[in-house]
């Protein structure tokens, strides 16, 4: 399996020398195995990354794909219709996403995606998007074993945990360690079950300590915690991710070395900070 990053960052798109290193995309992570269709893990502005790769390696007509949303919030979907392949009448798109309280998921997408704020809606694409609703579900795509939980964020959330051929990969791009009125280092035992002895752990790492105590309701989490999660769950690689738009590449590569040692004293996770462009290959079974 190979785990390609094509967005990393929180909240809003960034660019600027100081943060070209990481990149400013925001949330996109693809999961690749073999020939069989892609999974990609939100849909923020790195997926028209994605598509730009497909088209210069073939693979951008006739796409056919699993697109898994772990919330509707704007860094999250904003990459949908910038997605060239879904250009094409013969692409094929399943997006999985939180079931909603206003109603149908591609109801509720929607009116995302609609005018006055955007010219076109899903339904105008040229390609075929089917919207599926999920909460604490398990259910397969193609090969894949995929389980989604209800997370702590702001809003409906999900995080993922995908099976495939062998190697597992648990996503949690925003996870709260502030919400719910528990102690910060309480682990839901939703967390747990995703994270359990996963290959790759790509978690939620927005705020250092201080950013936290004056940001703890909004649905993020320290680098500390990120590792703490590694460690509990007994992941084998934990992947920082959702980088605060502020945060500029030497202080990225700080936290890095700061969580790096940090779990090697407690003899965890190795750890890497999701930059936009790389790739973790993984031996399938």
């Amino acid at each position: 399996m190979a785990v390609t990053f094509h967005g990393v960052r929180g909240s809003t798109p960034c660019d600027g020398e100081r943060l070209a290193r990481y990149g400013g995309n925001t949330s996109c992570v693809a999961l690749e195995c073999a020939d069989q269709p892609p999974i990609v893990l939100d849909v923020g502005t790195g997926l028209r990354t994605f598509g730009t790769s497909l088209i210069e390696r073939g693979r951008g007509e006739a796409f056919q794909g699993t697109m898994l949303l772990s919330h509707l919030h704007w860094d999250h979907v904003q990459g949908l219709p910038f997605f060239v392949p879904l250009h094409h009448p013969d692409a094929v798109v399943d997006v999985y996403g939180p079931r909603q309280q206003d109603g149908p998921l591609g109801e509720v997408f929607g009116d995302l995606m609609r005018p006055p704020y955007f010219p076109i809606r899903p339904d105008q694409l040229e390609g075929t998007v089917a919207f599926h609703d999920a909460g604490d579900d398990d259910f397969p795509v193609h090969d894949a074993k995929v389980r989604s939980r209800w997370i702590r964020h702001v809003g409906p959330t999900l995080g993922y945990r995908i099976d495939w051929h062998g190697v597992s990969v648990a996503y949690l791009s925003d996870h709260g360690q502030g919400c719910g009125g528990v102690g910060d280092d309480f682990v839901p035992d939703e967390v747990l079950e995703l994270c359990d002895g996963v290959d790759l752990l790509i978690h939620d790492a927005q705020h250092t300590p201080a950013e936290f105590e004056r940001k703890r309701h909004w649905g993020h989490c320290t680098v500390d915690y990120a590792v703490h999660v590694a460690k509990r769950s007994g992941a084998q690689t934990l992947a920082l991710f959702h980088h605060d738009p502020a945060h500029e590449d030497e202080m990225v590569d700080g936290l890095e070395r700061a969580a790096c040692e940090a779990s090697a004293a407690i003899d965890g996770a190795d750890v890497v900070a999701a930059a936009e462009g790389m790739v973790l290959r993984f031996p399938a079974a």
